[in-house]
């Protein structure tokens, strides 16, 4: 800047020289032009070119509390300081009409600050664009979840197989026909965050359990067909606060097994980004070339239930469960084995696991059963019925000749059709089914019941709502609310009367029959000594018989003589 001061004072500045300077320095020729001005004011701009002056309006914190106030609405906040500035001449006096227009559903004056001279709108702008940046923008318009998005993450150290796995459950955003009813499924999965190889992967209809965790890390562990090759025992799991993953059935067979459990913080995706991922991938590369796709809550919008809501769906053109579950598991084959991310130089996540020499820990099939089923944690009789557990009984053949057995009972988890049965050292038996399930045309009256019962509760309840919404005239002027829905006298009172009688709190009378007073040598407070007979006293209590016979009393005699 010197140099062109230097220029300029020989009378030999042109624009060619500012446009050279404005390239050199990455600004605009304007920009350069009034870093000119500003030198030939002062001498130590030309030392400093483009330094922040001190009178330059900045954002301070006042008017952060302010912009979340207004959610990041820049303008709002703008009026607000110029109706401020234009009343703050007229502290401690009240509002007047057009200054109270002015700003509508504001701040309360006090904690706005109050300027002078109030910069312009662009110039307001423009110092909110400089001094905030654009993740504190977006998370005082929308929330943190805005403002994460424009965060800068880490990126972990390359590791090896099976060093540390993520897990998660994803819902599928379209509905599938289970056994008649339109549910949204939802997918359980694995994967090894150094090959990127999905290692287990189980489907549920419905929101998932415990037992979706377990079946899918069964699959993830075993290498045998119809799972594998990728697999084995990871050294450590991520997963996030899920109560599923975290339930006591599962971090208990994490244990066994030596698997560490690392619990990621609450609201923080950024910390498993590689099952993420995954979650997004499946949506855009599977999800949305399904029927029935839509990225859009299957929920109505409103709180009220649609006309058809107690009907059943209609499912002839929703995809069966079991297709899409062929779909996933499809899916998941082509991502482990055709499917190259960027990130392992062109290969496959299995080849990427295969190439990796690292050790692989394998547990035998039989011991993984042991460790991915719920124990009971009770000894039981096996009897001549069989096994009870939970009220029903359970039978199987190869309980022939074996009852009186002390035995152990493990469970899939909401899996009450079968169980498994142990001996006491914990030696596998044998499985067990229930004696006297319900029939299948059983098990469809009951659904339709429960159906019809749910149905009649709902229509109840939404006369009930019906009778307690208050319902008000619109208004176009201020001024008190005005209540619709008049009643006559007699209706009120008969509604009044029937709460009467239905009401149990009041048709008790506790009063009718006072107790009896307390013996003489007790300690009654006033309160409950006003409250009993003072003419009846208590009962004495009953003499120990003697060990004579009994004196023969006027009741005995005429008994006797009857006798």
């Amino acid at each position: 800047m010197r140099r062109l001061l230097a220029l300029r004072a020989e009378r030999r500045l042109s624009r060619e020289h500012v446009r050279l300077a404005g390239e050199c320095l990455g600004v605009s020729e304007r920009t350069v032009w009034r870093w000119l001005a500003e030198a030939s004011r002062s001498p130590r701009a030309a030392i400093r070119p483009g330094e922040r002056s001190s009178d330059r309006f900045e954002i301070t914190r006042e008017i952060r509390v302010l912009l979340a106030y207004w959610h990041g609405n820049a303008s709002a906040v703008h009026r607000q300081l110029v109706t401020r500035a234009q009343t703050g001449g007229r502290e401690g006096q009240p509002m007047t009409a057009s200054d109270s227009a002015a700003s509508p559903a504001g701040a309360p004056p006090s904690a706005v600050p109050l300027l002078d001279p109030v910069p312009s709108l662009s110039t307001f702008l423009r110092a909110v664009r400089r001094d905030l940046t654009a993740g504190e923008r977006a998370g005082l318009a929308t929330g943190p979840d805005a403002a994460r998005a424009h965060d800068v993450f880490g990126k972990r150290a390359a590791s090896w197989r099976n060093h540390v796995w993520e897990a998660d459950h994803v819902q599928a955003p379209l509905l599938v026909d289970a056994d008649g009813d339109l549910v949204r499924p939802w997918v359980t999965w694995f994967i090894d965050t150094a090959t990127k190889v999905i290692t287990g992967t189980a489907v549920t209809p419905g929101v998932p359990s415990r037992a979706s965790v377990l079946v899918a890390l069964r699959a993830a562990v075993l290498r045998e067909d119809p799972y594998g090759p990728a697999g084995g025992t990871p050294e450590q799991v991520r997963v996030d606060r899920g109560k599923d993953f975290l339930s006591t059935t599962v971090t208990a067979a994490f244990g066994t097994m030596g698997v560490t459990v690392k619990d990621l913080p609450a609201y923080s995706p950024h910390l498993k980004g590689t099952v993420e991922n995954l979650n997004r991938a499946v949506d855009r590369m599977l999800f949305a070339a399904l029927p029935g796709y839509t990225r859009t809550s299957t929920k109505p919008r409103s709180g009220r239930r649609r006309k058809d809501a107690g009907r059943k769906p209609e499912t002839s053109g929703a995809m069966s469960f079991q297709d899409f579950t062929a779909e996933v598991l499809a899916w998941t084959h082509w991502w482990n084995t055709e499917h190259r991310p960027k990130a392992l130089s062109g290969r496959t996540p299995l080849e990427a696991w295969q190439a990796d020499p690292t050790p692989v820990t394998d547990v035998p099939a039989a011991d993984l059963w042991t460790f991915t089923l719920e124990d009971d944690g009770r000894p039981r009789k096996l009897t001549s019925h069989g096994v009870r557990w939970r009220g029903r009984t359970y039978i199987a053949p190869w309980m022939t000749g074996q009852a009186g057995r002390s035995v152990t009972v493990r469970y899939m988890p909401h899996h009450d059709h079968e169980i498994d049965i142990c001996d006491a050292s914990g030696k596998y038996l044998g499985s067990a089914h229930l004696a006297d399930a319900a029939t299948p045309e059983q098990l469809d009256a009951l659904r339709t019941a429960r159906a019809e019962r749910a149905r009649r509760l709902r229509a109840e309840v939404k006369a009930a709502e019906a009778l307690r919404r208050q319902r008000f005239a619109p208004a176009t002027t201020a001024g008190p609310a005005q209540r619709l829905g008049a009643i006559t006298c007699a209706q009120a009172g008969h509604e009044l009367a029937a709460i009467e009688h239905t009401d149990a709190s009041k048709l008790a009378l506790p009063d009718l029959i006072p107790p009896a007073a307390p013996p003489a040598d007790w300690r009654t407070p006033p309160s409950l000594a006003a409250r009993t007979a003072p003419g009846r006293p208590a009962p004495l209590p009953a003499e120990p018989a003697p060990d004579g016979p009994l004196e023969p009393t006027a009741q005995n005699a005429e008994d006797g003589d009857a006798l």
